[in-house]
């Protein structure tokens, strides 16, 4: 069986733990601590990031989204990335809008600072950087709001990667409670939605020693 090397909270493990599921392919989930450097998981992925993808036939496909390149490729059936290319553009710049400036802007100030800081050693959380990703959190909500207002989906009318993306990075920060649902009604909506997919039911089960989630973090009605 495949094996998927992932950190529970990392938004970028949950983006290809969700596509995988979304996709109905089976996995093995192996806990990976990136920050502790091990040298065969080095050997796995050089740049020590999660996740890292073994298939069957020990393929190693390593970053999150060369994974969902990959799969796009590999399994052709569920497109993801778009069928034409104004989709597939449109998907890939949201894919980098909330794995880039989402990232940095909210998931580092936050989920970075509170959770994957001390996890590591690093000490205490900063709490300059904290209120600059609060701050930054409710610019972005108002946009993914405004995207599905408009939208379907957050890239158009299909669901697509970009949904699998914003979904690892919420739920993420979801699970430490950083996100005020009741700042955008549409993001909620969204959000509510995305929950409710099967896909979802792993993540939504997932408990991090140590860290407890809030009460509505496995509530679909939320």
């Amino acid at each position: 069986m495949r094996v998927l090397y992932h950190q529970p909270l990392s938004p970028y493990s949950r983006k290809v733990r969700l596509v995988l599921a979304e996709r109905r392919l089976p996995f093995e989930l192996k806990l990976e601590r990136p920050w502790d450097r091990r040298p065969e998981y080095l050997e796995l992925n050089p740049a020590g990031t999660v996740p890292t993808l073994v298939e069957d036939d020990g393929l190693v496909v390593p970053d999150s989204q060369v994974i969902c390149e990959y799969l796009d490729e590999a399994y052709p059936d569920t497109a993801l990335i778009g069928k034409t290319r104004t989709e597939r553009v449109e998907v890939r710049r949201l894919v980098a809008w909330f794995d880039g400036r989402f990232a940095r802007e909210v998931t580092d100030n936050l989920l970075g600072e509170k959770y994957f800081k001390r996890a590591s050693g690093r000490g205490q959380p900063d709490s300059a950087a904290l209120r600059l990703g609060y701050t930054n959190l409710k610019g972005h909500m108002e946009y993914v709001g405004w995207l599905a207002e408009n939208r379907k989906w957050l890239a158009g009318n299909a669901l697509s990667l970009a949904d699998f993306v914003a979904a690892g990075h919420f739920s993420a920060l979801d699970y430490t409670g950083e996100v005020d649902w009741s700042g955008s009604g549409a993001a909620k909506d969204w959000y509510a939605r995305m929950k409710s997919r099967p896909c979802f039911r792993s993540l939504l089960a997932d408990r991090v020693a140590g860290v407890d989630p809030p009460a509505h973090y496995a509530d679909l009605d939320f």
